[in-house]
């Protein structure tokens, strides 16, 4: 578990706080917190549900600065316990900067994903863009102060980062695969639109199905080499699974490298496709670089099988 969030980031700290700032009006658009509130100091309920504690609940400072916990200190210790228990996106109810989609029966939520970085997940986060699509994504932290960055700011970033953790009798901790992921991609106020959303979001389409034709194409190759199953149909072996993960992985991590370089492509497409085109070169050498190195062609018959199974990504690199 681990919610992805997201802000607007500058050139220093103040301009990315001026640039996360919300307006009054702001506020008020936020359907789940129509009023600011107080600062939880400034008056301290007594108790998890008292007046107080249910006026925090409603106001965005009491969910900003939540008060889960309550910690007592006494002459013979502390006496530590449950605070205010705020609802969950599942009732309707998200920070600011969380991504969740409202439109189906139950919401879905953007979660914290090791295996999947942020910038993979900036289609959905800027869905928002798109004003005549049907309802997607809403991060309220991005879409309500964007009108007022793009009149007043000709560059900024966005930051989506978080850490995904385990849960166990309501105590969350950081253990085996969990980690930490951020992603940092900077954008063009006269240049983010409509239109660089669409060639995105079809170069990501394209990216993936390159990353499911390399993974195709390890589990053919291991499955050429194998005795037990070379019919390229059913659930893969374990150990085959297994490699065309590992080289699902290691082809995102190179394709990373090249996350700000596809987004600038995007924003100054237009016309000219040349630099979309170059980086498709790009992302198809490092999907044949990585089938080669999980699948060696070293004897006659790794030969016959790499042979049989490497990929061709030439309709890849014909742009529509």
């Amino acid at each position: 578990m681990g919610l992805l969030h997201s802000f607007w980031q500058g050139n220093s700290i103040v301009q990315s706080i001026w640039l996360n700032l919300f307006t009054a009006e702001d506020i008020t658009q936020l359907a789940m917190y129509p009023t600011l509130g107080a600062a939880p100091w400034e008056r301290m309920p007594t108790g998890e549900d008292d007046d107080i504690a249910r006026s925090l609940k409603a106001s965005l400072l009491g969910r900003l600065i939540s008060m889960g916990k309550f910690c007592l200190l006494a002459e013979d210790g502390i006496h530590y316990s449950d605070g205010i228990s705020h609802a969950g996106y599942l009732e309707g109810k998200t920070d600011p900067s969380v991504s969740v989609d409202f439109s189906g029966k139950k919401p879905k939520a953007l979660w914290v994903n090791p295996g999947k970085r942020p910038w993979r997940e900036l289609t959905s986060l800027l869905q928002f863009i798109e004003q005549d699509s049907p309802r997607g994504y809403e991060t309220r932290q991005l879409s309500l102060p964007l009108k007022r960055i793009t009149h007043h700011a000709e560059q900024f970033a966005l930051w989506s980062g978080g850490l995904r953790v385990s849960s166990n009798a309501g105590e969350q901790y950081a253990s085996g695969t969990d980690d930490y992921v951020q992603s940092e991609i900077w954008l063009s106020s006269d240049l983010i639109n409509h239109t660089f959303l669409e060639y995105l979001k079809y170069e990501m389409t394209q990216l993936d199905a390159v990353q499911k034709q390399l993974w195709g194409a390890v589990v053919r190759y291991f499955r050429q080499l194998s005795d037990i199953d070379k019919s390229a149909t059913g659930k893969a072996q374990p150990f085959v699974a297994k490699q065309a993960e590992k080289a699902t992985t290691i082809f995102w991590q190179l394709c990373e490298r090249q996350a700000q370089t596809l987004i600038n492509a995007c924003l100054n497409s237009g016309e000219d496709h040349t630099a979309r085109l170059q980086l498709r070169k790009i992302f198809a050498r490092y999907a044949g670089q990585v089938f080669d190195q999980l699948c060696p062609a070293d004897s006659a018959r790794q030969l016959d099988a790499w042979a049989l199974a490497r990929p061709n990504f030439s309709q890849y690199l014909t742009l529509d």
